[in-house]
């Protein structure tokens, strides 16, 4: 709102004759307009100029000349919108049932046979038979179920060819009453009209038997009242397939009741039956099951669990053999239902229910709606009882007594115990014993309101009995955060009330906070008992007021129509979403779907073609899409509302040489002030992963930056479209590390100067390199506590990517939480995170550690330890997408991943030593520089012939149209230099044509070489000259061989010039004389100005001569009698007399110490003068009064052979000042080191 009136301050004189209201300020290249409630720094567009130093640029525009297309309009209020309709227009629409009119056909035929049947005199097995065979047609019809009614009435019929049973009338004679046949069909067209009232109950029919005569309402019986134990009964499984008749027997069902994933009491089973042939295969029970537990004692959200097993018939065999056998029981389908219904009553009467086929690895959540998507599903027909009234389940109002403690009132023992459990973040790992604890202690637990859902998982019962005591805690506790509320949504709290407090105090959500967290609520609503629930509203709420959530809402809805488990529940949602959407936003809708489909078709072609043909294939397929925008003139990318965009630009697109072959696209922006939209295509790639991994490094990033620390991370968007294929956000000015370390050889994932080198390449002076550094140093920080925590694999130099203004950052999420490629048995990620000495080097200036190392690992463990702080929140995150169908995260143990790598129980102190030491773990890693190399030799089958060698120096390719033509070359003369290596840099003159003078360029004898190994690579040996060795033998390395290579440079360069013209004129030559900054430099004053080399190691600190030998940062705390001393960095410190670098290593003594016992020390670091230890050295019963005349004696040595060890510096830390529970960490000064001491 400031900024707006500080514009129109500029914009008009007088401010009092216009409304601040009527105007809106507009991103520009984005349809996205600032809102007047929320601060600049909260917009993703200015997060991200402030993070790559990009302009801000907003455009002032009136509020009535914006595009209201996607609004809802009175004329959306005024017509008439069902949600038969939406469900209609999806492209996955809600298998339909047997019609109206084919049914009364059906029906027709049946009473025509049962009239002759009854009219016959003569042929009567002729008329049994088709009779049957109408009957027959009916069942098939109604989902292929044959009542025990239609089964009996049958059963009074002769056997026929289509039913040959033993249970049928053998007296033929029987049937020759006219009476006895009216009776069969009397008890035939009952059990019929009773099968089509059944079926039109549990299917989504378009017709429905007549109403039967009303009667007055059942009287209501309190659920928490009724002690009759629960009970069913089973009649039959129909529709098994004819396979299974073959290849199982001994078929029993187990039944089990659950509430949140617990068992209420012990499974019952059914006998074991073999397959029977009625009019179809099915297997017949008819039994009664009873479960030991009393109406009053189920939890108002039970569940019901029917298994259907069955043990494979044994293989041809002796019986001997087949003794010798092994048979397991198998798991062939379930299906679970409430007992309960949304309106709370007790389910009675009879019930079909589909059979959900038994799948490895199907996830915790499990549909409460029967499977009837599937035409080919197992029915399971049972009856529940009946009664006179209903029993339903109200809601009991909370207790009136519900105290809370201040949890200083326990003892000690209890306070440590208590402590202990809460601190495990998570309900998924509690143990029975853990449990009854929180539960006894309840009332002491209000202090920690984020612990709310460990209290209430350790309930012991939610029967109606118990939640008044439940709902009085609820409601005591006070408004939890919205992001903790996400832990009382998951499948362990299916209890309406709960879950509706949890959406209550969700409200408070912002509509940006609200979009970070929206697919996990879309995964929520699969633990909702009932499809209307408090979840579902307050999404479709939020949607209607935000077009923004509307957007992602709609997509994530599309995206789980493929989970087939609760497809018709999503299609619900989906047609409620479209319902309350706007004619203007559901044509949007249809458009985004249509382009989609488009893009899927495209990148599949491309795909399924051959490489040399794909780009052609490309440019046709495109064709439809230009098409496709003459048709509509503008679109919105499902990747963000804000890009909307009106054309393709066909010759700017291509494909990566990957195995998904993805697309590389660029749209047209609308917005003439913006740039063109590049985006990523993906078809049979599953993104769903990849996008719920950028999530979390999206809020990682935000819970940094809310804390006061930016780790410069580069936050792209990746979104799924549908089961394998999506959009992915393109980050200008990047490159693969793959591509940045060939750029010195195959062999340049071993080297350490490719990533500071070609950095300095894009950032050549010395305040642009310093900034790149900078962003290096931050941004690689991240994403090693990101992907560390993650747990994400398959790393390689493919999928790890650099800006040019340093920015690091990673791509294709296909392995996370520990589930690492393999080779054989060796997992292909050894490190715990890629930190490579080539990263190292360019932190540390150099391949000396320096102090911008120790920043480094402050920077890692002051972000893991951000994030430990909110464990709680990625567990809840992770935990709510277990049933999201991702592979790799499929049950508990995957999220065990996370909770061990955020190691909750821990200290910081303790947190800070784990990460130090992962550091060095990972940077030592020989693996990862193989697995580069390895992946660098796999990826050269995939080197496009497009692909054009480039020089790893200069940043970009010049050319003769660029430069001008090269009238000659000359090499002038020969510069002594000292970095990055001491030698010779020899300067060519290089004059064009109609350029009066000439300029002068600098190159190395090692970059002429790169010139000529890289031309080879274009051109055949016999159109290039010859290079002059670069073998010298003896110690022949000075001015003297500088004086011959001159010369025969010369040679080289004067043939070079004169080659034939496609060498002469080539890319690379014309680059390779392209004038740098760091040439300009040296034309004036003849030397060379290497901001990387010239500068310091070490820039923040350097010691004084003389009186310092150093500095020593330490972390020091009294708490409980004990002193916590974590030796941390050491900076500054002076060489050996040998000039060698020291193997420092701290030895603390706290004095006062007569009895020589208070030695400690750390291990020794190797050849560094800034070492890094993050060491905790500890020492126990410490008396508070004792503090204050304590002393540490601090010295530095450097471990030497033969136990002779050197005293690099010292220092005496008084004690007096430190306040107990505090932590004091600071740097202190060594004293300058004296001679050699022993041990």
């Amino acid at each position: 709102r400031i900024m707006k009136d500080h514009t129109l301050c500029y914009a008009h004189d007088d401010l009092d004759m216009i409304d601040v209201d009527d105007y809106l300020m507009k991103i520009c290249g984005q349809a996205e307009f600032l809102k007047n409630n929320q601060t600049l720094a909260s917009f993703e567009y200015i997060q991200q100029c402030l993070k790559f130093d990009w302009d801000i640029q907003l455009l002032l525009t009136k509020r009535s000349s914006v595009n209201m297309e996607l609004a809802r309009t009175t004329e959306d209020d005024d017509t008439p919108s069902t949600m038969n309709h939406s469900i209609l227009l999806q492209e996955r629409p809600i298998k339909q049932t047997v019609t109206r009119e084919t049914l009364t056909l059906l029906l027709d035929t049946f009473h025509n046979e049962a009239e002759s049947f009854l009219l016959s005199e003569v042929e009567l097995p002729l008329h049994v038979e088709r009779l049957v065979q109408s009957v027959k047609a009916l069942c098939t019809s109604l989902a292929a179920v044959e009542t025990p009614d239609i089964t009996a009435a049958l059963n009074q019929l002769p056997a026929c060819p289509c039913r040959l049973q033993p249970k049928v009338q053998k007296d033929v004679s029987v049937l020759a009453k006219r009476e006895n046949r009216v009776a069969i069909v009397e008890k035939l067209t009952a059990a019929i009209l009773d099968l089509v009232e059944l079926y039109c109950s549990t299917f989504n029919a378009n017709f429905h038997t007549m109403p039967h005569s009303s009667r007055s309402t059942a009287p209501i019986q309190e659920a928490g009242m009724v002690t009759n134990v629960l009970s069913f009964s089973v009649y039959a499984a129909h529709r098994i397939p004819i396979t299974w008749a073959a290849s199982y027997e001994n078929f029993f069902l187990s039944c089990s009741l659950t509430h949140g994933g617990v068992e209420l009491c012990a499974p019952q089973h059914t006998s074991k039956q073999a397959v029977s042939k009625y009019l179809f295969h099915l297997v017949v029970w008819d039994q009664r099951v009873c479960f030991p537990i009393q109406f009053n004692q189920l939890p108002r959200e039970s569940q019901l669990t029917v298994t259907l097993y069955a043990t494979p018939v044994s293989p041809p065999g002796g019986a001997e053999e087949k003794s010798k056998q092994k048979r397991t029981i198998e798991a062939l389908g379930w299906v679970t239902m409430p007992l309960f219904n949304f309106r709370h009553v007790l389910t009675c009467g009879r019930k079909l229910l589909g059979l959900w086929p038994s799948t490895p690895g199907g996830g915790n959540a499990r549909s409460s709606m029967p499977n009837f998507s599937q035409p080919d599903s197992v029915i399971l027909q049972v009856d529940f009882p009946t009664s006179s009234f209903e029993v339903r389940f109200s809601t009991p109002a909370p207790a009136e007594f519900s105290p809370q403690y201040e949890f200083s009132r326990l003892d000690q023992l209890s306070q440590r115990q208590l402590h202990d459990v809460l601190h495990k973040k998570s309900l998924f790992w509690l143990t029975p014993e853990d449990r009854r604890l929180l539960w006894e202690k309840r009332y002491f637990c209000h202090v920690e309101a984020s612990r709310l859902p460990l209290v209430l998982a350790s309930a012991p019962s939610w029967e109606w009995a118990c939640l008044p005591d439940i709902y009085a805690l609820l409601r005591q506790w006070g408004c939890m955060n919205h992001l903790d509320t996400l832990g009382l949504l998951n499948a362990t709290f299916p209890d309406q009330e709960c879950r509706r407090t949890a959406v209550q105090w969700m409200d408070s959500i912002s509509d940006p906070e609200l979009l970070d967290f929206l697919p996990q609520l879309v995964q929520a609503l699969k633990y909702e008992c009932y499809l209307d629930s408090h979840l579902v509203r307050f999404l479709l709420r939020r949607a209607i007021g935000d077009v923004r959530i509307a957007h992602y809402l709609f997509w994530l809805l599309k995206d789980t129509l493929q989970d087939s488990q609760f497809s018709v529940r999503y299609q619900y949602l989906l047609a409620a979403l479209l319902c309350c959407s706007g004619r203007g936003l559901r044509d949007e809708f249809d458009s985004q779907c249509w382009l989609v489909n488009i893009l899927a078709k495209v990148a599949q072609r491309v795909r399924d073609s051959s490489p040399s043909s794909r780009q052609a294939i490309l440019r046709e397929g495109l064709e439809e899409v230009k098409q496709f925008f003459s048709i509509n003139s503008t679109c919105r990318l499902p990747l963000n509302p804000g890009l909307l965009v009106k054309g393709i630009n066909i010759q700017s697109c291509s494909y990566f040489n990957s195995n998904a072959v993805p697309l590389k696209l660029s749209f047209q922006n609308q917005d003439p002030l913006g740039d063109n939209i590049n985006v990523i295509f993906k078809s049979g790639d599953d993104l769903r992963q990849d996008m719920l991994t950028l999530q979390i490094i999206r809020i990682m990033n935000k819970i940094w930056i809310q804390e006061g620390l930016d780790m410069r991370m580069v936050i792209f968007r990746c979104f799924s479209t549908g089961r394998g294929r999506g959009m992915v956000e393109m980050i200008p000015n990047a490159e693969t590390l793959r591509k940045i370390q060939v750029e010195h050889g195959v062999t340049g994932s071993f080297k350490d100067r490719p990533l500071a080198d070609w950095l300095q390449k894009h950032n050549p002076t010395e305040d642009e390199y310093e900034k790149a550094v900078e962003n290096f140093i931050y941004s690689c920080a991240g994403c090693c506590v990101a992907t560390y925590i993650l747990g994400i694999c398959d790393r390689h130099n493919d999928n790890i990517m650099l800006k040019t203004s340093g920015h690091m950052f990673h791509i294709d999420f296909g392995k996370f939480l520990g589930h690492a490629q393999m080779f054989g048995n060796i997992k292909r990620d050894r490190a715990p995170f890629v930190f490579t000495s080539d990263m190292a080097y360019v932190i540390n200036g150099g391949d000396k550690p320096s102090s911008r190392f120790h920043d480094f690992v402050d920077l890692c463990c002051e972000a893991y330890n951000l994030i430990r702080k909110h464990a709680h929140l990625f567990l809840n995150l992770l935990g709510l997408m277990l049933s999201s169908g991702i592979p790799e995260l499929s049950d508990v143990d995957d999220l065990k991943y996370v909770y061990d790598a955020l190691r909750p129980h821990e200290s910081e102190a303790d947190a800070t030593m784990h990460f130090t030491r992962l550091i060095e773990s990972s940077l030592g890693s020989v693996a990862t520089k193989l697995n580069f190399f390895i992946h660098n030799l796999a990826q050269m089958k995939f080197a496009s012939s497009e692909e054009r060698p480039v020089l790893s120096f200069a940043p970009r390719v010049y050319t003769l149209k660029s430069d001008g033509v090269i009238r000659s070359l000359f090499v002038w003369r020969h510069i002594k230099t000292y970095t990055p290596s001491k030698g010779y840099s020899y300067v060519v003159k290089v004059e064009r044509e109609g350029q009066q003078g000439s300029t002068l360029v600098q190159r190395t004898f090692e970059e002429f070489h790169e010139l000529h190994s890289k031309l080879q690579l274009i051109f055949p040996s016999s159109k290039l000259p010859s290079f002059p060795s670069r073998f010298v033998i003896g110690r022949s390395r000075g001015e003297g061989l500088a004086d011959r290579r001159k010369e025969e440079l010369n040679g080289y360069v004067w043939h070079l010039i004169h080659a034939a013209q496609d060498v002469a004129q080539s890319d690379l030559i014309y680059t390779f004389f392209h004038s740098l900054p760091r040439d300009e430099r040296a034309g004036s004053v003849g030397t060379v100005v290497n901001a990387l080399h010239n500068k310091p190691a070490d820039v923040s600190w350097a010691p004084v001569p003389g009186t310092v030998a150093g500095e020593v940062k330490l972390s020091i705390l009294y708490k409980s009698d004990k002193l916590f001393i974590m030796v941390m960095h050491i900076r500054g410190l002076q060489s050996l007399q040998d000039g060698t670098d020291p193997d420092p290593y701290v030895k603390l003594y706290l004095l006062p110490d007569p009895q020589k016992t208070s030695k400690r020390k750390t291990k020794a670091a190797r050849r560094t003068c800034n070492p890094t230890y993050n060491e905790m050295l500890v020492y126990n019963k410490i008396p508070r009064g004792d503090l204050q005349q304590r002393t540490i004696h601090l010295r530095v040595l450097s471990e030497g052979a033969f136990w002779e060890n050197t005293l690099l510096g010292e220092t005496i830390i008084q004690l007096k000042d430190l306040t107990p529970g505090h932590r004091w960490v600071g740097w202190h000064q060594l004293g300058a080191r004296g001679s050699d001491i022993n041990r």
